[in-house]
Parts: structure tokens; C-alpha cells; sequence
């Protein structure tokens, strides 16, 4: 009877409910960590983009079952908001291991911005989190590496002689600059990639010359990145607006 019962019958001889199986988290190359899930994660969007994640198709990817993931994020949402965490962390290397170390405030920013401007085209796939999760996640509960990122700019802008006020201005305009040129240099132009000549390339014939002849005339040159030069020089004409002639901002 003992024996019985030890194989998961009961007294009456009925069969006993057994627990649930738990998932394991052993995956194709070893046990799961939150890191190897969250660059799995980063690398499957790189390759197919937003739309392909989905928590059985990253477990096939680890080679575990889609339930064993939940432990290292609670949910889809969860696991968007660990991919911005992992652009942020990505940041903070690029941050470190530039070793030129900035003399000023305004380089300070230059560096910043210049880090951020690199692990986006690095993840362009990825890129749209940025703006969409934050939206959706109140300040506090934004991922650690956020915060960082935040902290890092805004200690930069109070060092310098802002005051509370206007290093929250500065601030605003700083991310705002930043993530708008991010998103104006990824943003698609191409119509035909296979094309060799320009216009058909770009789909202009798809533009009508009548209503939209100054978008067909300029859309070439929409076509080039500005590049970091561009970036660079945008966040100077921004941080001049906010030092020149201002009472409440540190001279230049």
C-alpha cells in the first residue's frame, strides 16, 4: 500500500492530482539567465523585426518552452520594456568604453548623444520601443539603465549651472532632438532597392508632380542621412538657444 501510494495513488486506491510540471529554463546552450533571454530577444528583433517576437517563438529560439521565459519577464509588455533595457545597457558600454573623457557639460551631452545615435542604427528594428514603451511606463518604473541614462544627463545640465527648471527644459529638448533625428534618419525612403536608377529607386513616379512637386524635388535629398555630423550640429544650435542670452541657463 505504501508503494502504492508512492507512485500517486490514494488510500482508495484513486489516482492523486499531481503538481503542474514546471518548464524548465535548461535551453540549447545551458540554464536561461534574464541577460541571455533579453539579447536573444534583441537579436530576433534585429534579424525580423517587432512583429516576430512572441514569447514561443524567442523559446524556440533558446530552445525552451515558452513558459519557462516568464520568469524572466512577466509578460509581453514585460519583455518589450527588457529590450529597452538592453538598448540602455548597451549604451552605458558604449558610454565606458569611450575613453576620451569629456571636458564640458555640452561635450558631455555630445557624447551622449552620440552613444544613443550608435545602438540605434545598431538596432534600428528596435528603435520604435524607445518612444512607445516610454510612453506607456510612468518615470519610476521605467528600467534601471533608463534612470541611469536620465540621471547621467540631467546631473550634466545641474553641474553646469542650471537650475531645476531650466534643466528639465534642457532635458526635454535634448531627448526630443535626439529621438526625433533618430527617427528621421531610419525612416524608410527607398520605394525599390533593386532599382539603379534614382527616381525609379525611390519611387518617385509613385509622387504626383502636380500636388507634391516640392516633396518629388527634395525627396533625394530626404534620401541621405544627416549622420552624426548632422546630429552634432543640431544639438549645438539647440544648446546655443538655451545658453545665449539666458539668465536661468550656465554660459556657454
Amino acid at each position: 500500500m505504501a508503494e502504492q501510494r508512492a507512485r500517486g495513488r490514494g488510500r482508495d486506491g484513486a489516482a492523486e492530482p499531481t503538481p503542474a510540471r514546471r518548464a524548465s529554463d535548461r535551453g540549447r546552450y545551458g540554464r536561461l539567465s534574464r541577460e541571455r533571454v533579453l539579447a536573444s530577444a534583441l537579436a530576433l528583433v534585429d534579424r525580423e523585426g517587432l512583429s516576430a517576437l512572441s514569447m514561443r517563438r524567442l523559446g524556440t529560439e533558446l530552445g525552451v518552452e515558452a513558459m519557462a521565459l516568464y520568469r524572466y519577464a512577466s509578460s509581453k509588455d514585460a519583455l518589450l520594456d527588457g529590450l529597452v533595457e538592453a538598448l540602455y545597457l548597451e549604451l552605458e558600454e558604449r558610454l565606458t568604453a569611450d575613453t576620451d573623457e569629456a571636458p564640458d557639460w555640452r561635450a558631455g551631452l555630445h557624447q551622449n548623444a552620440r552613444a544613443t545615435y550608435e545602438v540605434c542604427l545598431t538596432h534600428p528594428q528596435a528603435v520604435p520601443l524607445l518612444a512607445t514603451r516610454l510612453l506607456a511606463v510612468p518615470l519610476a518604473r521605467r528600467p534601471a539603465a533608463v534612470l541611469r541614462d536620465h540621471e547621467r544627463v540631467l546631473s550634466l545640465l545641474r553641474g553646469a549651472g542650471f537650475d531645476e527648471t531650466a534643466a528639465a527644459e534642457v532635458f526635454r529638448a535634448f531627448t526630443a532632438w535626439l529621438l526625433g533625428y533618430v527617427s528621421v534618419e531610419l525612416r524608410p525612403t527607398v520605394d525599390n532597392p533593386d532599382e539603379t536608377d534614382p527616381a525609379f529607386r525611390l519611387g518617385l513616379h509613385r509622387l504626383s508632380a502636380k500636388e507634391l512637386p516640392t516633396l518629388r524635388e527634395t525627396a533625394a535629398a530626404l534620401a541621405e542621412q544627416g549622420g552624426p555630423e548632422g546630429l552634432a550640429a543640431g544639438l549645438d544650435a539647440l544648446l546655443d538657444s538655451f545658453t545665449s542670452g539666458s539668465a536661468s541657463a550656465a554660459s556657454g
